[in-house]
């Protein structure tokens, strides 16, 4: 993992949490670009999100929160995209207007349609509210999981590349990787979606999303 100590007021501070896969996406994108920035856990099943001095910095109490000088910026897509435009080289998004917006959408469709569903807040509010057992949970993540991985499946089937979109890895990539650690975690189908797991292994195989990975960061547990 690329983390160092803050060099002066630009220096870059993430705040994050291991199992996060908003979190992951931004330090995958920071590695593919370079970027050495400092880390900062916040330990999300420990409730630390939820106090001060945290939610000073972040009203939402959600990670990740990227700290550049006086800007303090969330929303893991938001970020990512804040870092292309910093940092340009390598870019997370195509040179095409068609280009980006099917990375985009790409990325929304784990962004926005898989992962709110499936959170840490939402799945408590499954068990300690609704009192949903870990069995009716479970069946709750993997159902959306594995239908939106579908909806992916044919995505990428209609345009096969060697990522997500073309030769390298952009916004998508950073994306559909930490959905697949999370799938697994929870046991989700994901034989049905060969072209995404093809995708997958080739972003593995680049020390930008091995080394970021949850077992790697410094606060895994």
């Amino acid at each position: 993992m690329t983390a160092a100590a803050p060099s002066g007021p630009a220096a870059l501070q993430l705040h994050s949490y291991f199992r996060s896969s908003a979190a992951y996406r931004v330090r995958i994108a920071l590695a593919l670009k370079g970027l050495p920035y400092d880390y900062l856990p916040v330990h999300l099943a420990r409730g630390e999100q939820l106090a001060a001095p945290y939610t000073g910095l972040n009203p939402s109490r959600l990670v990740p929160l990227l700290q550049h000088g006086d800007q303090a910026l969330s929303q893991s897509l938001a970020i990512i995209e804040y870092l292309d435009e910093i940092h340009p080289q390598p870019p997370l998004l195509p040179a095409t207007p068609a280009g980006r917006a099917r990375v985009r959408a790409l990325a929304l469709d784990i962004a926005c349609e898989i992962h709110p569903l499936n959170n840490l807040r939402v799945l408590r509010f499954l068990v300690h509210d609704l009192k949903v057992s870990d069995d009716a949970k479970n069946r709750w993540y993997q159902h959306w999981v594995e239908s939106g991985l579908a909806t992916l499946e044919a995505r990428l089937a209609e345009q096969p590349a060697a990522f997500c979109h073309g030769d390298t890895p952009t916004l998508a990539d950073c994306t559909l990787v930490p959905q697949i650690f999370n799938a697994r975690r929870f046991d989700c189908r994901l034989d049905h979606v060969p072209q995404v797991m093809r995708v997958f292994e080739r972003c593995m195989a680049l020390p930008a999303f091995s080394t970021t990975q949850p077992s790697a960061c410094p606060d895994a547990e």
